[in-house]
């Protein structure tokens, strides 16, 4: 990484958590409250709030980075060509949003040529934060925060927000992972990412994920230990199928990319 790009992570997680606090602010003020949910083209459920959420990060990033792309869930993207590319969801977990559970988050990541290189994790309610950059340590609440050593799956702990979002070919192939783990929950959303940066979850396992639901955790879980990939192991960007596995120890990762192509 050159001097340069690395001056301009530097300034960007400043903006970040300028992005997070704007986002929260916002959130906050709907959370448990009577608000129209929107059913979007492909039935997911968008509310008020996560469309404030967004525009407010907007306008930050258009004052301080006029010429860096966005690319938003709610908004839609500008500048994708850009070298720099901020890749935003607002309510990272609607559904958990909307039913009163506070295990939803903010996403922000900034992409470097198509890399993640900057990625926050922030859970307004309980003003939680996990903050990582490229060649950074990850900070939980400004401190740093490491993944655990687990290489074998029979002790692991695997999160995944729903068996729904997989398809009939990768169900099966997922069930063969929870089989064989320690301990398998559902439904913390975004929230299980960063407890695989603190060391309290070994792995994250999903599928029909879009950009904007795991590019924060790429630079998160690497600059804690960890590995975050699709499940062939290639890295993940705008581009993959959204197909992701989160792991805090690489030999645990290289072990469930084995099980999953079986």
């Amino acid at each position: 990484m050159t001097e340069t790009s690395s001056a301009v992570i530097d300034a960007a997680a400043l903006l970040a958590a300028e992005l997070a606090d704007a986002a929260g602010e916002v959130v906050r003020r709907y959370f448990r409250q009577s608000v129209e949910i929107i059913d979007k083209d492909d039935a997911s459920p968008v509310t008020i709030a996560d469309r404030e959420a967004e525009a407010a990060m907007r306008r930050l990033i258009a004052a301080r980075f006029p010429d860096h792309g966005v690319f938003g869930e709610e908004h839609g993207v500008e500048r994708p060509d850009a070298p720099w590319v901020w890749v935003l969801d607002p309510i990272d977990g609607t559904k958990s949003f909307i039913s009163g559970v506070p295990l939803f988050g903010t996403l922000i990541a900034l992409l470097h040529e198509g890399r993640p290189v900057l990625g926050v994790l922030d859970q307004p309610i309980s003003r939680e934060r996990w903050l990582g950059g490229a060649g950074r340590p990850t900070t939980f609440n400004g401190q740093a925060v490491r993944t655990r050593a687990c290489s074998e799956l029979a002790r692991a702990t695997i999160f995944s927000t729903t068996p729904a979002m997989f398809d009939a070919v990768d169900r099966p192939r997922f069930d063969a992972v929870a089989d064989a783990a320690k301990l398998v929950r559902y439904g913390a959303d975004c929230y299980a990412y960063g407890l695989v940066a603190s060391g309290f979850v070994d792995a994250v396992i999903e599928g029909s994920l879009k950009p904007y639901d795991y590019c924060a955790h790429v630079p998160i879980i690497e600059g804690a230990g960890g590995i975050v990939t699709d499940w062939q192991g290639r890295a993940p960007g705008l581009a993959s199928d959204g197909r992701i596995i989160a792991a805090g120890d690489r030999a645990l990762h290289a072990r469930l990319i084995e099980r999953l192509n079986h």
